[in-house]
C-alpha cells in the first residue's frame, strides 16, 4: 500500500488545497461582479482565476497521488467550480426578479 501523501509532498498539498479554496472564491466573485459590471477585463480576470484553480487541482492530484475514483471526483469538482456560480447567478435573478432588477435580467 502506498502512501497517500508523501511527508515531503505535505506543503505541495497544504498550499495547493488552500489555493483551490482561493480561486475558486476568487472567479466567483469575479463570475458575478462581471454580470453586474459587463467589462471584459472582469470577464477574463474570472477566467484567469477559474485556470489557477485548474492548475491548483493538477498540483494536489499529482502530490496526493489521486488514481481511480479520486481521480474522477477532482474532475467532477473543477466541472462544479466551473458551473456553480452560474447557477447561483440564475437562481438569485430568478428569486428577486421584480422591477428593479430588470436590468440584471437583461444582461442575461
Amino acid at each position: 500500500m502506498i502512501q497517500p501523501v508523501a511527508l515531503s509532498d505535505f506543503f505541495i498539498t497544504f498550499f495547493a488545497s488552500a489555493l483551490i479554496i482561493l480561486a475558486g472564491a476568487c472567479y466567483a466573485l469575479l463570475f458575478a461582479w462581471s454580470k453586474v459590471n459587463s467589462h471584459f477585463y472582469i470577464k477574463l480576470a474570472a477566467y484567469l482565476s477559474y485556470g489557477v484553480l485548474i492548475v491548483a487541482v493538477l498540483l494536489l492530484t499529482q502530490a496526493a497521488n489521486f488514481t481511480g475514483y479520486w481521480l474522477w471526483l477532482s474532475v467532477v469538482m473543477v466541472m462544479g467550480y466551473f458551473f456553480a456560480p452560474m447557477g447561483i447567478w440564475y437562481l438569485c435573478v430568478g428569486t428577486h426578479s421584480d422591477d428593479s432588477h430588470k436590468i440584471l435580467e437583461e444582461k442575461l
